[in-house]
C-alpha cells in the first residue's frame, strides 16, 4: 500500500466505525468529534493554512480520463490541449491545484484502482497533501452517454432507473446501490453523480432513462432507498456520497428537447405542476444526500427568474437552502462559464439566460445564487480574481470551501484515499454481484402483449422444443434454449429485440449520444418488424430508454415486451419461464404522436388515451 504522506490531516471515526453519535442522550444523532480530533477543528486548522489559491481549485470539479493500462493522462507533444476529456491530469492537480475530479472513460477495475493510488500520489506532492474526490456517472447500466452514463466492462450489470422503477421494490433499489457501493469503493470513487430525482413528465426527453419513471410518489421512495444504499444511514468512511440530481426537477422541457443544447433552454409548466416534480427531492433530504445538482435550463412561468437553474439564487438560495434547510454541497452541472470543444465540435456553455455575460461574472453569479463547487470547469484564477478585486469575499469563498473539506474528512479520505488493486479485481462483477444485476434484469421486464390475436391462447412461455428466429440476439446465447434456425419461414416463433425510435438529429459529436424528438417509427424502420411479423408468430422486445409510439407492432405482434437494459441472457430467461418477469411499466405508452404533443410538459402521464397506461404489465402462468 502506498505511504500516506504525514501531511494530510487525520481524523478517527467513531468508535463504532461511524461518524455519528447520539452526543446527548436525545436520540438526536450529532457528528462524533472525537475530542483529540475532531472534524470541525480539522477542517478550521486546514482551512487556516490554505492559501487562496488552493481554496479556488477546492471550488472546482471537473472530468478526468483514466488510460486503459491505469496510468494518468498526459497530453502528448502536440496533442491539442483544448479537449476537456483529455486535458493533463498534472497541470490540473500540482498546477490548478484541482482535487475533485469526475472519471471520464473506464478500465478494468484493478487498472482503475492503480490509477486512483497515482492520482492520490500526484496530490500528496501538493503542499497540503489534500487528497481527491473521485466521482462518476452511474457505471452498472447498458448505455454510453458521455453526459449521463459510462458502462463499464468488470462491472455487475443493473437495468437502467426505469426498471428499477418498474419492479416497484424499495429492498431491491437499496441492495443495487448497496453493491454500487461496494465496486465504486473498490476503485476509489468516493462519490456518485446520481441519482437522478427527476421525473419522466415528458416523454420526448433524452434523459428519462435516468430518471425512476413518471409518478412523484414512486420515484421519491426509489430515490431514498438508493441515497441509503450508497451513503448508509450515515455519511462515513464506508460512504459513497450522492449528489442527487437535477434540483428543483429536470423533466419538464419545453418540447422535450435536452437543455445541453440552446434550443432546449427552456423549463415549463403549463399544467401548474412545479411542486410535484420536487417530491423525489424531498425523499432524498431525508435520507441524507450529501449534494445537490441543480440543473442547465431555464424556468419559465414560475416566480423565479428566467435564468438557468446554476445561476438562480432564488432556487438555490431560497428555496434549496432556506425553504428545505439543506446545508450540503451544491455542485453546478457541467459547463456553465467555458466555451470549449467535445469530440471536435464547438460546444458552448450551457450560460442560458445570461450569455451575455462574461466568464467571472458568470462565475460571481453562480457563487452569489448560492453553489458550492462549478462543474465541469477548470477556471481557479477566475476565483482568485473575483477575491482580488473585491467583487467576492473572501468568507464566501470559506463558507464553500467548509463544506467541501468537510466532507473529505467524513469519508475518511484523510485517513487513507487508497485502495487494493487485488481486492478491486475481486470485489467488481463478483458472481454474486452479476447474478443480483441479471436477476434484476429480469425481474424488470414488462410483458405488455401475449397473445396474437383476442381469441387465442397466449404465446408465452415458449417451449425448449420450438425453433426460434431472431434479430438482435446473440445466436450462441439462443441456442442455449432452443432450436435457432436462418429464416423465418422455418421457425415457430420470430423474437426480434429493437431499440425506441427518434430523430437523429447528429451522426457526429456531443449531440450524437442524446435520442431526442419523434417517438414513432416510419414507415421504413416498421417493415422489417411487420414483414417478420406476418411470417411468423412473433415476439418483439423493445428497449425504452423513452416511452414508444408502437400501435402498428403492438396490433401484429404475437407478444410484445418492454425492457429497461437486460441482456439476451436475462430476456430469453423469461420467455422460456425460466424466470417471472415482474415489470409494470414506470411510464406510459401514448397512442399517437398527436396526443404527445398536445400534454403538458409537467404532468405525468397525460396523453388521454395512452395505447399501454402507467402500471401496465402482464403476469405470465
Amino acid at each position: 500500500m502506498p505511504h500516506i504522506p504525514a501531511t494530510r490531516p487525520r481524523i478517527l471515526a467513531a468508535p463504532d466505525g461511524t461518524p455519528f453519535r447520539d452526543l446527548n442522550g436525545n436520540g438526536v444523532m450529532e457528528p462524533y468529534e472525537d475530542p483529540r480530533l475532531p472534524v470541525a477543528e480539522r477542517v478550521a486548522d486546514l482551512l487556516g493554512r490554505m492559501t487562496l489559491a488552493e481554496k479556488a481549485g477546492l471550488l472546482f470539479h471537473t472530468m478526468v480520463a483514466v488510460n486503459a493500462d491505469g496510468s494518468l493522462v498526459e497530453p502528448e507533444p502536440g496533442e491539442p490541449d483544448d479537449d476537456p476529456m483529455r486535458a493533463s491530469t498534472a497541470a490540473m492537480v500540482t498546477g490548478k491545484l484541482m482535487n475533485h475530479f469526475n472519471l471520464f472513460g473506464a478500465a478494468a477495475p484493478r487498472r482503475m484502482a492503480e490509477w486512483n493510488n497515482r492520482l492520490q500520489d500526484l496530490a500528496a506532492t501538493t503542499r497540503l497533501g489534500i487528497p481527491v474526490t473521485l466521482s462518476t456517472d452511474p457505471r452498472n447500466g447498458f448505455v454510453d452517454n458521455p453526459a449521463a452514463s459510462v458502462h463499464t466492462e468488470g462491472f455487475s450489470l443493473w437495468p437502467e432507473p426505469p426498471g428499477l422503477a418498474a419492479v416497484n421494490d424499495e429492498e431491491l433499489v437499496r441492495r443495487h446501490a448497496d453493491i454500487v457501493r461496494q465496486e465504486y469503493l473498490a476503485v476509489g470513487i468516493r462519490l456518485a453523480l446520481h441519482p437522478t430525482a427527476d421525473l419522466a413528465t415528458e416523454p420526448r426527453w433524452p434523459r428519462v432513462l435516468g430518471t425512476f419513471g413518471s409518478d412523484a410518489d414512486v420515484a421519491a421512495r426509489m430515490v431514498g432507498a438508493y441515497v441509503r444504499g450508497l451513503q448508509g444511514e450515515f455519511l462515513g468512511p464506508g460512504s459513497v456520497s450522492t449528489m442527487t440530481k437535477h434540483f428543483p426537477g429536470a423533466g419538464p422541457q419545453l418540447n422535450g428537447e435536452d437543455a445541453h443544447f440552446p434550443y432546449g433552454r427552456e423549463q415549463v409548466y403549463p399544467g401548474g405542476n412545479f411542486d410535484y416534480h420536487l417530491i423525489p427531492f424531498e425523499a432524498a433530504f431525508a435520507a441524507g444526500t450529501s449534494q445537490i445538482m441543480p440543473y442547465y435550463a431555464i424556468p419559465v412561468g414560475t416566480p423565479y427568474e428566467e435564468v438557468g437553474f446554476g445561476f438562480n439564487k432564488g432556487v438555490i438560495t431560497g428555496l434549496l437552502r432556506e425553504k428545505y434547510g439543506f446545508d450540503g454541497i451544491v455542485c453546478t452541472d457541467w459547463g456553465l462559464v467555458t466555451d470549449t470543444q467535445i469530440f471536435g465540435a464547438p460546444f458552448p456553455a450551457r450560460a442560458w439566460g445570461v450569455e451575455e455575460l462574461d466568464r467571472l461574472t458568470r462565475v460571481e453569479r453562480i457563487l452569489d445564487a448560492g453553489a458550492d463547487q462549478l462543474g465541469g470547469e477548470a477556471a481557479p484564477d477566475l476565483i482568485v480574481e473575483l477575491v482580488r478585486t473585491g467583487r467576492v469575499t473572501p468568507e464566501r469563498i470559506d463558507a464553500s470551501v467548509r463544506r467541501l473539506l468537510r466532507e473529505k474528512f467524513v469519508l475518511g479520505l484523510f485517513d487513507n484515499p487508497y485502495v487494493d488493486p487485488e481486492e478491486a479485481a475481486r470485489i467488481c462483477g463478483n458472481p454474486e454481484f452479476a447474478a443480483a444485476g441479471l436477476a434484476a434484469q429480469s425481474r424488470s421486464i414488462t410483458i405488455l402483449k401475449d397473445r396474437p390475436h383476442e381469441a387465442a391462447e397466449p404465446l408465452l412461455p415458449l417451449g425448449p422444443d420450438v425453433r426460434i428466429y431472431t434479430e438482435g440476439i446473440d445466436p450462441a446465447i439462443a441456442a442455449r434454449y432452443a432450436t435457432v434456425v436462418a429464416a423465418p419461414e422455418e421457425a415457430d416463433v420470430a423474437v426480434l429485440r429493437i431499440a425506441a425510435p427518434y430523430d437523429k438529429r447528429r451522426t457526429t459529436g456531443f449531440e450524437s449520444f442524446f435520442r431526442a424528438g419523434r417517438l414513432d417509427f416510419n414507415e421504413e424502420e416498421l417493415r422489417p418488424v411487420l414483414e417478420v411479423a406476418a411470417a411468423v408468430p412473433t415476439v418483439v422486445d423493445i428497449f425504452l430508454d423513452r416511452a414508444a409510439v408502437i400501435p402498428e407492432i403492438a396490433d401484429r405482434a404475437a407478444a410484445l415486451v418492454g425492457n429497461f437494459g437486460a441482456s439476451d441472457t436475462a430476456l430469453l430467461d423469461v420467455l422460456f419461464g425460466r424466470v417471472r418477469a415482474e415489470g409494470r411499466l414506470p411510464f406510459e405508452l401514448p397512442r399517437s404522436m398527436e396526443s404527445v404533443v398536445a400534454g403538458h410538459e409537467d404532468v405525468p402521464n397525460d396523453s388521454g388515451d395512452p395505447l399501454f397506461p402507467y402500471g401496465h404489465g402482464l403476469r405470465l402462468g
